[in-house]
């Protein structure tokens, strides 16, 4: 949602006003004991497109369930030894807390919810436990009144459409997509092209996202998912292909000759089809057709004579000519997201379309284990200093403390939020004490109990449409969602609701303290252990027997690009270092599976100069150390120039040129500055 406060933002807040109230009517209508469930619900399903609404709830009423499921299967047996409740909460709660965060998906939310509503559930029941059922049973019904209210005012009035978005999206990434490939094989070098085009990684990631609300979304003739997954996966070869072009060119730039006039004709027809590749799909796909005959009529023959010049310039028209396919697959593909007919538009689109699977994305594992560790202390621990003081309230906090950590669990740094949240209860407090003490004494009645809370919730539902707001606005909001103000009859406790609110703030805190010790890493600690996930990939890569999956190596890398721009920008750093080193591994990942295809292709003994390559190019990126990398060694070098001298020789052409497109790729991601190859045969 946009950083102002429109229109958009009222409308959000209208709808978002009109679903709490309908789910407190309801609540109020049939008995419900705790009618503010509902109501705090309504809120925290909202999203301003309808999709994603009720893709949120579906997530949402499972993970409740699960939830409650867990609740009632731990609290009866253990009620009486509550060291032994409090580890069955903590484990439960760092389960979820590790599963979401390796799904890194809306999906996350499922997991994450179902852990702490367990701790919603179970904590204020441990003095009850033989009515544990009961309460689960209560809570799942104020929960999904108003997950249903929510779901149905934002799929009625005015709804915001996934696939509307979704659509737009892909437009304005294409555009994008084809001008950076525009600029990638100018002959004068573009300046920050490469900072600009990483962002195609997050656009893929945001793609992404986006796709898994499309099942839900109300639109009749939404895509589906899986030409988004194709869609992703052609632009996914944007970013390499158009890299090792740039490279080639980069390397001519400066040699009279270089580029034969053939070759300059054809960049640049290249670069105005680019600019304009048409609506009308057949000129689109001859013209596509006519450029990649030409690619193919430079490229130089292969053999024992070919110069360092030759087989770059092979390099260049190949990598061109997939450029090419890649930028008319994308366009086929969005052509096949806005047809009404769910058969291929093309022969090509029904190949992309066939077997596709999900996106592989990158898999934290040691980030995962460390949120969900500090979720496991923070409930143990809160739970040991609780039973000891004998504060009544201090279940409270810490049900809070492990909700709130659950909540901000993928997060590199989660005290910001966390301070926030202290910030929007403190507010909350004021106003609740003011409303509850003040003016809810004095109505009467569901109608004016709305009229009394409008100009407040609206005000805050607005603020709740800005990202920068509401991170302030989203708890100010569940402050007064107090028991102590929603319930099914007025009851002036002031005590207890101060009681609450000391409990909430007190369960905040120490969620910023145990954060605080055990994510100390933050930031620094996320980027090291992506760049290293990656390195750790190429070395596997390099020593598997398997055949490759180019694909989910570009996914992975892709992601892991994505996730390293923003963290880099939050340490203030320059994020040209690392980020250029992860496109180049990304290079490197894939002609290290353009030579692992080869070497299952061939027989054994002519594949055997491939092995040490592979070999070395593993040893090197196993013992890559993110504060010192080293650069690669000159037995390494030796090894691709004694592979590129053999299999020049190969006498089946097919094979020379597959061999050369990848070695020349591998040395020139791995060695950019060292002298030209020279062939033994010259």
């Amino acid at each position: 949602m946009s950083e102002r406060i429109g229109w958009p933002a009222a409308l959000f807040s209208i709808k978002c006003f009109i679903a709490a109230m309908l789910a407190l009517y309801i609540s109020f209508s049939i008995g419900l004991e705790r009618p503010y469930w509902s109501f705090l619900t309504s809120y925290i399903v909202a999203q301003p497109l309808a999709g994603a609404v009720i893709s949120k709830a579906v997530f949402r009423v499972i993970g409740t369930i699960v939830g409650a499921a867990a609740t009632v299967l731990m609290v009866p047996p253990l009620a009486n030894a509550p060291e032994l409740l409090s580890l069955a909460f903590a484990s439960w709660l760092a389960l979820c807390v590790f599963i979401s965060l390796l799904d890194r998906t809306p999906r996350a939310y499922m997991f994450v919810l179902a852990g702490y509503s367990a701790c919603l559930i179970g904590f204020p029941s441990v003095d009850m436990p033989g009515q544990i059922f009961t309460v689960a049973v209560l809570r799942v019904q104020e929960i999904s009144v108003g997950i249903l209210c929510g779901s149905l005012v934002h799929a009625v009035i005015f709804p915001g459409s996934v696939t509307q978005l979704l659509l737009r999206r892909v437009d304005d990434i294409l555009r994008d997509a084809e001008r950076w490939s525009r600029d990638a094989i100018a002959t004068v070098p573009v300046p920050g092209l490469e900072a600009e085009r990483r962002r195609l990684a997050q656009d893929v990631t945001e793609l992404h996202q986006l796709s898994i609300h499309l099942p839900f979304d109300i639109s009749r003739l939404s895509p589906r998912v899986r030409t988004v997954r194709a869609l992703q996966d052609q632009l996914s070869l944007l970013l390499p292909l158009g890299a090792a072009v740039e490279d080639r060119l980069a390397t001519f730039r400066g040699e009279p000759g270089a580029i034969q006039p053939a070759m300059e004709a054809l960049i640049a027809d290249t670069r105005a089809w680019l600019a304009a590749p048409g609506e009308d799909r057949d000129l689109r796909q001859a013209a596509a057709e006519a450029l990649r005959t030409r690619c193919a009529a430079l490229e130089p023959a292969t053999g024992p004579e070919m110069t360092w010049q030759d087989m770059l310039r092979l390099s260049l028209v190949a990598r061109l000519s997939t450029l090419i396919a890649a930028h008319r697959d994308c366009r086929d593909l969005r052509d096949q997201m806005i047809t009404h007919s769910r058969q291929p538009v093309t022969p090509r689109i029904a190949d992309l379309l066939e077997g596709r699977r999900d996106r592989e994305l990158h898999r934290d594992y040691a980030g995962a284990l460390r949120g969900a560790a500090t979720a496991f202390l923070t409930v143990l621990v809160g739970c040991l200093l609780w039973i000891g003081s004998g504060w009544q309230d201090g279940g409270t906090g810490v049900m809070l403390a492990g909700v709130f950590l659950a909540l901000f669990s993928a997060m590199d740094n989660p005290l910001g939020p966390l301070k926030r949240f202290i910030l929007g209860t403190i507010i909350a407090t004021v106003i609740g004490a003011v409303y509850g003490f003040v003016i809810l004494p004095r109505i009467d009645g569901f109608f004016m109990l709305a009229a009394a809370m409008a100009p407040m919730l609206l005000t805050l539902g607005a603020f709740l449409a800005s990202p920068r707001f509401a991170g302030v606005a989203l708890p100010t909001m569940l402050g007064l969602g107090s028991p102590a103000l929603i319930s099914s009859r007025y009851v002036n406790e002031f005590p207890v609701f101060i009681n609450a609110a000391i409990a909430q703030i007190v369960g905040l805190w120490f969620a910023i303290v145990m954060a605080g010790l055990l994510q100390s890493a933050g930031v620094h600690g996320a980027i090291r252990r992506t760049v290293r996930a990656g390195w750790a990939d190429i070395a596997a890569r390099s020593t598997s027997m398997n055949p490759p999956d180019v694909r989910a190596w570009i996914n992975r890398m892709l992601d892991r690009i994505a996730l390293l721009a923003p963290r880099i920008a939050a340490i203030g750093a320059s994020g040209g270092k690392p980020l250029y080193n992860a496109m180049q591994d990304l290079r490197t990942g894939v002609a290290i599976g353009e030579l692992r295809q080869l070497r299952i292709d061939l027989p054994q003994r002519e594949s055997a100069p491939l092995e040490p390559v592979l070999r070395d190019v593993g040893a090197h990126y196993a013992e890559l150390d993110p504060d010192a990398p080293a650069p690669a060694g000159p037995a390494l070098l030796g090894g691709i120039d004694s592979a590129i001298a053999q299999f020049a020789g190969h006498p089946l052409a097919a094979v020379r040129r597959q061999a050369m497109l990848a070695l020349v790729s591998l040395r020139r991601n791995l060695f950019p500055d060292v002298p030209a190859y020279r062939s033994p045969a010259r």
